[in-house]
């Protein structure tokens, strides 16, 4: 399923393949990379693999062969691929889980409740609205007449307006307005748009530059 690492006894990637079917190692890729520009040289250097893709394994193993010095880093903690919806959420779960504190200031209304761990940033406005936590709400965001989390973040500058979410991630400058979603990620500048009677809850999972009407 992964691309594979062999290593040496000082931790030094001496081969790379990409999806073996036979592999050589139990190391798995997790897919992070820092390159100087010589990457460039090897990328043009290399061919479509049996899977008909360029694949940054073969790039790798071009420095390589050129005597090139490749470090690495082995993680022994948890590790998701966050290629999917799914992944990408219950990643957000740990780490909500893991590193969200209450944080909650004076931008918070009388009319609201916040309940458990909530992280709202200084410059942003929670108006007679219930935030459970863990959630966290960054800069900027706007959140009026809604119901939130648990498990949601949210990016910059967002405007969530007589709406609930759960279990979701929804990115910088979007408006949700009058929506109800779940188990959703949600791309920067992004629109939701529903009528006030739907109250359903949905599952969406759109990128950048969307609009949705409900």
């Amino acid at each position: 399923m992964f691309g594979v690492a062999e290593l040496d006894n000082v931790g030094k990637v001496i081969r790379l393949s990409e999806k073996p079917k036979e592999p050589r190692s139990n190391l798995a890729m997790v897919g992070i990379y820092l390159f100087t520009p010589l990457i460039h040289r090897a990328t043009k250097q290399i061919r479509p693999s049996w899977r008909n893709e360029l694949e940054i394994t073969d790039a790798i193993q071009w420095l390589l062969e050129n005597e090139q010095s490749i470090d690495s880093e082995t993680i022994r903690g948890w590790w998701l691929d966050t290629g999917k919806k799914e992944d990408l959420l219950v990643a957000n779960r740990i780490i909500l889980e893991e590193s969200c504190e209450r944080n909650v200031r004076d931008n918070v209304d009388i009319n609201s409740q916040i309940i458990g761990k909530v992280d709202i940033a200084e410059e942003a406005k929670v108006v007679n609205s219930i935030i459970h936590g863990p959630v966290r709400i960054a800069a900027g965001c706007d959140i009026d007449n809604s119901d939130i989390g648990p498990f949601t973040s949210i990016g910059d500058d967002t405007k969530i307006d007589s709406s609930s979410i759960e279990n979701s991630i929804i990115l910088d400058k979007c408006r949700i307005i009058s929506s109800h979603l779940k188990d959703s990620v949600i791309g920067k500048n992004c629109e939701v748009i529903g009528k006030s009677h739907f109250k359903e809850k949905i599952r969406l999972f759109i990128g950048s530059y969307s609009k949705i009407e409900l």
